[in-house]
């Protein structure tokens, strides 16, 4: 069975660090690429990057220079480094397997 599962959200003052992760099972994770988006409240999904099975990665503007996406094949493990977050960060993080598969999410709220 093909699954996702995020962890590491929390509370966390603006201009603090989080580091989401995303445990992967039930597929070959390192033949896929995988990306995060989330959902803040009253809107929409938010794509915010995507790491490729080369290990090339994209970022929205809204993140570039702040979040790091990574990944270890070994470990079926996707991150996202998140640093310097701000009140607009706040939001529900998922990560998503290439073909849309979504994890159940972990809730980030930067507030002071």
């Amino acid at each position: 069975q093909v699954q996702l599962a995020e962890s590491g959200g929390g509370l966390v003052q603006p201009g603090g660090s989080l580091r989401l992760s995303c445990a992967a099972s039930g597929f070959t994770f390192s033949n896929y690429y995988m990306r995060w988006v989330r959902q803040a409240p009253g809107k929409g999904l938010e794509w915010l990057s995507t790491i490729y099975i080369n290990g090339n990665t994209a970022y929205a503007n809204s993140v570039k220079g702040r979040f790091t996406i990574s990944r270890d094949n070994a470990k079926n493990t996707l991150y996202l480094q998140m640093n310097s977050l701000k009140s607009e960060d706040t939001a529900v993080y998922y990560c998503e397997k290439e073909g849309g598969l979504r994890g159940q999410g972990t809730q980030v709220t930067v507030s002071s």
